[in-house]
């Protein structure tokens, strides 16, 4: 008998918007040991939370968060809003007893992180973190290769994340802008998914040097949010409080050294995201913006046919791909969060623990805090 998950979504905008996607097409393309229910949509705006339910499939609507985790029809909580209330929802949601799907990042403050990962260890609920790229089979190409040897010991990574979509000087102080509310910049939004990247593929960070910088001081004071990454200002303008870009050197466990970017300042790069490893044996490239195919070179080919190849990760022998389409038909940006609902159904449904999780929530923000300290202090941080 499939078991059925009673979900309640907090946040309708961008996020929400994806994750109401995913819970509305996994039961589509998957055969889960577990199914969501969409029992419950959140949002302050009653008018537009609304629209958003009907639009998106949702029973009903509240416009209060802690109405959803009071709610004996909800058995997973599932959090899409601002960095700054992740905490507090968090940690309500897990000594009511629910489950808990969380955005990344964790936290604005490492000390917020840890605290919510010893929440739901306390509580005893099972936890996932949305580092949704780990979902893209590409990327599960490239764990199974390095763990079968492809890459031989691994010595360099090199990883950016570049977008643009705030360099006018013009565009409102959002959310995102502001360190009370963020925490970071570029480094914690995009650059939270090189490093969590990095860890999944490499392993852990022993150190870091960082250096991160903001170009625009000031922006107009925001009036409203106008789309999923518009807005609208006004004449008067507040301090940016953040980092437009992020740079930092980084030391790993096992001896590899990387070297990670991330920045919202890269002149026509939308959603650039690219993760290079390089090995005594070979190397690995992965650029999200050709999400479907993995770059691969091994110096045990001939030497008459070294060279990079590249395979299309698109054939029913790697993970997620015969749920979708024939061989050869491309999946996209909105596939990896469908992918990663199916995979937390299937952990809820087996009673254990999904991945990632708050564990890796707390690594990759142990990370994104020593960054900070070492661009603060000019020195290498260990982690």
């Amino acid at each position: 008998m499939v078991k059925k998950i009673n979900v309640g979504l907090i946040g309708y905008k961008f996020m929400g918007k994806a994750h109401s996607h995913a819970f509305k097409d996994m039961s589509m393309f998957f055969d889960a040991s577990a199914q969501p229910v969409m029992k419950a949509i959140c949002g302050r705006n009653e008018e537009a939370v609304k629209d958003a339910a009907e639009r998106w499939g949702w029973e009903s609507y509240e416009t209060s968060w802690q109405r959803i985790i009071e709610r004996d029809d909800i058995d997973l909580v599932d959090i899409c809003t601002g960095n700054d209330s992740h905490r507090d929802i968090a940690i309500a949601a897990a000594q009511a007893g629910k489950d808990i799907l969380l955005e990344k990042p964790m936290a604005p403050t490492l000390a917020e992180a840890r605290e919510m990962l010893d929440a739901v260890e306390k509580a005893g609920v099972k936890h996932m973190i949305n580092f949704n790229y780990r979902r893209c089979p590409a990327i599960q190409l490239a764990k199974r290769l390095i763990g079968e040897g492809f890459v031989g010991k691994i010595y360099h990574v090199r990883a950016v994340y570049l977008q643009s979509w705030i360099m006018d000087p013009d565009f409102p102080l959002v959310w995102r802008l502001k360190k009370e509310s963020a925490g970071s910049g570029a480094l914690g939004d995009i650059g939270a998914h090189i490093i969590d990247l990095a860890r999944f593929l490499v392993g852990e960070f022993s150190e870091v040097n960082g250096f991160l910088t903001t170009f625009i001081k000031e922006r107009p004071i925001l009036i409203e949010t106008t789309g999923d990454l518009s807005a609208k200002g006004s004449q008067e303008k507040g301090e940016v409080t953040v980092d437009d870009a992020a740079l930092f050197l980084a030391r790993f466990a096992n001896g590899a050294v990387g070297t990670f970017e991330a920045t919202r300042f890269a002149n026509g790069r939308k959603n650039h995201e690219k993760i290079e490893i390089n090995g005594s044996k070979g190397s690995i490239v992965f650029n999200f913006e050709r999400m479907n195919e993995l770059e691969v070179f091994s110096s045990e080919d001939p030497d008459y046919a070294q060279g990079f190849k590249t395979i299309l990760v698109t054939e029913e022998v790697h993970p997620y791909i015969k749920a979708w389409w024939p061989p050869g038909h491309i999946i996209g940006y909105e596939h990896t969060f469908v992918n990663q609902v199916y995979e937390l159904m299937e952990a809820l449904a087996n009673d254990r623990m999904p991945e990632p999780n708050f564990v890796d929530g707390v690594r990759c923000q142990e990370v994104l805090d020593a960054v900070e300290r070492s661009s603060d202090t000019g020195t290498w941080i260990k982690i």
